[in-house]
């Protein structure tokens, strides 16, 4: 799950820059996409930021940029997953979510820290944290 920023050629003389998943926030709608992440952060010593967020939440949406530049910048210290709490419900409730949007940042497999709500110089400062 590393970060890549690559070019590539169209064929008609134009390229573009298209950035591979692990530089975005990935959207989990699965129970084993979800396993697969928590697995990787215990053996991997990346910090794993998760946003648990709703469709119908507009703090949420404030924040979609906010994660996206994040996930850019911190690529490489950390994976950055989006759960929408209404399709994960089961993981939401494990983290005791009751504000949105909330961040957790779990590192070994475990909660290090978290932010509720519209905080980006607050989750930036903990990001930096813990990211190493």
């Amino acid at each position: 799950m590393g970060a890549n920023l690559t070019t590539e050629s169209t064929g008609n003389g134009f390229s573009h820059k298209k950035i591979s998943s692990s530089t975005m926030v990935v959207p989990v709608h699965s129970l084993d996409l979800w396993k697969s992440y928590i697995a990787a952060s215990k053996v991997n010593n990346k910090l794993l930021v998760i946003e648990f967020t709703a469709t119908w939440c507009g703090p949420c949406r404030y924040m979609e940029p906010v994660m996206t530049e994040f996930a850019a910048k911190y690529s490489t210290d950390a994976d950055f997953i989006k759960i929408d709490v209404d399709n994960l419900a089961v993981v939401a409730q494990q983290f005791e979510t009751s504000v949105l949007p909330a961040v957790v940042l779990v590192k070994d497999g475990k909660e290090v820290d978290r932010v509720a709500g519209v905080k980006k110089d607050e989750l930036q400062k903990k990001i930096e944290k813990h990211r190493k």
